[in-house]
């Protein structure tokens, strides 16, 4: 592992996307150490000129003092999205600590926040957590995309397991005021498309008053492609092949699709929440 502590020029990126919830970015890290093989940010890395997205770790030691100046200058407040490249509360985090840090200087300016993980470290910080969603619209979601933790264990290796980002998540939902939602995502096929998966995660979900779940394929482009194949071959060569056919052949995805949604269809049915995290963001009402 090779650590690299930098300092920040600047803390927050505005966002072009008009289809994305959150106006800026905040990447506390660059690089990841949750190792998941299907992760779309490996690109990112070649911005900091380096190829080892999982090994190599950035560290931006003044990140909170960057973004205090920063927000002071705002004068309209837009949603900050903590981690579009990396997970905010990865293993290194624990030693760091920068996220307490973060969340100290997003309560002073009562700034709205979004973040996804796959970490039960976020639970070290629920004093803040609760604090900035007293003052400010707040959406916490955890990436979970199958149930099965042996399977979880493969594909996103250095993530905490699905079960305890389940527990974590029922935590928040009940000491906080934010927003809770799944993201369900991506769906990958015959690893963590599983009906009894699907289903136990919607009424999971459900039975713990979550907010929403947003489900969604896997897309493989560029860097991202090479990995998850390499990967696959070592871990599940039986679906090598199988995975290979279906990213090379649209119609044969595209039926997948359709079977796909139409279980989840029912699903939501049986399970009644929606699957727009931006629908769901009931407690902006209270600002």
């Amino acid at each position: 592992m090779n650590i690299q502590i930098i300092q920040a020029k600047s803390a927050l990126h505005k966002l072009k996307s008009n289809r994305l919830p959150f106006p800026y970015d905040l990447n506390i890290y660059r690089g990841c150490m949750h190792k998941c093989i299907y992760c779309y940010a490996i690109y990112s890395h070649k911005y900091m000129e380096s190829d080892d997205y999982y090994e190599t770790i950035f560290v931006k030691e003044n990140i909170a003092e960057v973004l205090d100046k920063e927000l002071s200058k705002i004068k309209e407040k837009g949603t900050i999205n903590l981690g579009g490249v990396c997970d905010s509360y990865q293993p290194l985090e624990k030693k760091f600590k920068l996220m307490r840090d973060v969340l100290t200087v997003l309560i002073k300016h009562k700034w709205p926040a979004n973040i996804s993980t796959k970490s039960t470290l976020i639970l070290r910080d629920l004093d803040l957590w609760k604090q900035l969603s007293k003052v400010a619209p707040v959406n916490i979601a955890f990436t979970v995309t199958t149930t099965h933790d042996d399977i979880a264990k493969q594909i996103e290796r250095g993530a905490s397991s699905s079960t305890s980002r389940l527990e974590a998540a029922a935590i928040i939902k009940k000491e906080t005021f934010a927003t809770l939602g799944i993201h369900l995502m991506p769906i990958i096929p015959y690893l963590t498309d599983h009906k009894d998966s699907l289903h136990d995660l919607y009424k999971f979900a459900y039975d713990h008053d979550f907010d929403y779940i947003l489900p969604g394929m896997m897309y493989l482009r560029g860097q991202t492609r090479k990995v998850f194949f390499q990967s696959i071959r070592q871990t599940h060569p039986q679906y090598h092949t199988k995975l290979q056919h279906m990213y090379q052949n649209r119609e044969f995805k595209r039926d997948y699709r359709t079977h796909l949604y139409t279980y989840i269809g029912q699903l939501r049915k049986q399970y009644p929440l929606t699957h727009d995290a931006k629908q769901s963001h009931k407690q902006e009402k209270l600002f």
